[in-house]
């Protein structure tokens, strides 16, 4: 099954594709992923997008639709893959139709992973990050003991700016704008498949696996 994840901020794409990914027995392909194995095997494309990081450019699409295409071609995507991350806007989706036109394939289902941004807001803006060894808790859903204090090593917990409301809600003001078309192109395209991304995690993979079930059949 050919399947991509979509969703804001905060809707825990990373998680479900993990899960999903397994349910289905097909590899979790991830941009981030794709880059940091074209940046560490010191590929000609990861030397590339290096380049366009360190200036703190945005990598250009044709090097990631090339980093992507390699990706698909090898051996473990031939019979199927979950695509988060990419693609992201409407011109990138009409080069990933293309290119899967041309292995032959294309896309079985596309699913959006629905939250309201009040809920977002709830889950980032309650992150804390322990400033000694990284780990993140959570004001709500997994406090530490001690209110400022990390329960794992003592070190003092702070909130990063990608974690404040103001920033949160920008940065979901970005992908409405980015990706409302995208939407409406899988909409049209008959294979969106929105699924309810609020509750426990593993009511939120079954609702996916539900959704996926239909269009495998």
């Amino acid at each position: 099954m050919r399947v991509v994840l979509v969703g804001p901020p905060g809707a825990g794409k990373g998680t479900q594709a993990q899960f999903i990914a397994s349910h289905l027995s097909i590899p979790k392909i991830s941009t981030g992923d794709i880059f940091r194995a074209n940046v560490s095997g010191g590929t000609e494309l990861g030397r590339l997008a290096k380049e366009y990081m360190d200036r703190g450019d945005l990598v250009p699409d044709e090097v990631t639709v090339a980093m992507v295409r390699d990706r698909l071609s090898e051996d473990d995507a031939k019979e199927g893959f979950l695509l988060d991350g990419f693609p992201r806007n409407v011109p990138q989706a009409e080069v990933l139709k293309k290119m899967l036109a041309e292995f032959g394939t294309s896309l079985d289902v596309v699913l959006n992973l629905v939250v309201e941004d009040d809920e977002v807001v709830r889950r980032l803006a309650g992150r804390r990050t322990c400033r000694s060894c990284g780990k993140v808790w959570h004001l709500v859903f997994d406090p530490p003991a001690t209110e400022g204090v990390c329960d794992a090593c003592g070190g003092e917990l702070f909130q990063r700016d990608d974690d404040r409301e103001e920033t949160i809600r920008r940065r979901l003001e970005v992908y409405q704008e980015q990706t409302a078309p995208l939407i409406s192109f899988y909409a049209d395209e008959g294979i969106l498949q929105g699924v309810d991304a609020t509750g426990p995690v593993e009511e939120i993979t079954h609702r996916a696996m539900s959704a996926l079930r239909r269009f495998a059949d």
